[in-house]
């Protein structure tokens, strides 16, 4: 399926807040005509008000694709208007947090191509991770086509079973959250070291966001990353010493916050 296949029969985004904006954006640029886009949004943005596509108007009957980007708690209002798409030709992707498959099969039924996936916030930047997974329905096509749109915000990794969704949710869904915490920490740190507070945040931010950029870009991994800034003794040997104690340094809070995420998705898609 490719972007002309889905020009011609339509696209239609349910939900365009922040993830549904950054997405769009993505596909537009990417060469999607706004006239095939059909958008859903009961609090439609300026930008959104001005890209030329379709706002709360009259559905096409059997587009290409759809895609559920509303809240979790919206999912009950929102489905039930895509009832009539469902058991034909039109994927289905959802990028709804704590909705399982199996809930969006109950509303459009097993036969309808699901697929479920996972963004991340740096999406907005082009620079985000979505983890996929599509029901039995799904075909190889159809996994490519969902692969494709999604990585207009980013890289797209694909997922052996809806169980590991959980997983990475604590690890790449909330784990921008983490990394933010981590710059408040860090800047706040060097403020108590006497350093002015903005610049602390700056070198806070500079350092996070270029050591990201190390990692992702060195064919080394970050274990060895470590190690070659680390001198015996050295300043940042002081630092480690203290951040990776197996008792109270971050391996162990590291660990407690995915689990601690990771468990409430479980909760959230028991009470979908």
């Amino acid at each position: 399926m490719t972007y002309s296949d889905i020009a011609t029969k339509g696209l239609v985004l349910l939900g365009c807040g922040k993830m549904g904006s950054a997405m769009l954006e993505g596909w537009l640029k990417g060469g999607l005509p706004a006239a095939s886009v059909y958008v859903i949004d009961p609090k439609p943005s300026e930008w959104l008000q001005a890209t030329g596509a379709h706002l709360n108007t009259e559905l096409p009957e059997a587009p290409a694709i759809v895609i559920v980007a509303v809240k979790p708690q919206m999912m009950g209002a929102a489905l039930p208007t895509l009832q009539s798409m469902g058991g034909g030709s039109t994927l289905v992707i959802s990028v709804a947090a704590g909705t399982p498959i199996k809930h969006f099969e109950a509303v459009l039924g097993a036969d309808t191509p699901i697929v479920r996936a996972m963004p991340n916030t740096p999406a907005a930047v082009a620079q985000g991770i979505t983890a996929i997974v599509g029901n039995k329905a799904t075909t190889a096509t159809h996994l490519n086509a969902a692969q494709a749109l999604l990585e207009a915000v980013g890289t797209v990794v694909r997922l052996k079973s809806e169980n590991q969704i959980d997983a990475v949710t604590g690890v790449s869904g909330s784990g921008p959250a983490y990394v933010f915490h981590l710059i408040e920490c860090l800047a706040a740190a060097g403020e108590a070291q006497g350093l002015a507070p903005e610049l602390a945040m700056q070198l806070a931010k500079a350092t996070v966001a270029g050591a990201g950029a190390l990692a992702i870009a060195s064919s080394e991994t970050p274990s060895q990353l470590r190690v070659n800034v680390t001198s015996p003794n050295g300043t940042t040997q002081a630092g480690l010493d203290e951040l990776m104690d197996s008792d109270r340094g971050l391996p162990p809070l590291i660990r407690r916050t995915v689990a601690a995420a990771t468990n409430r998705s479980k909760e959230l898609a028991r009470d979908a």
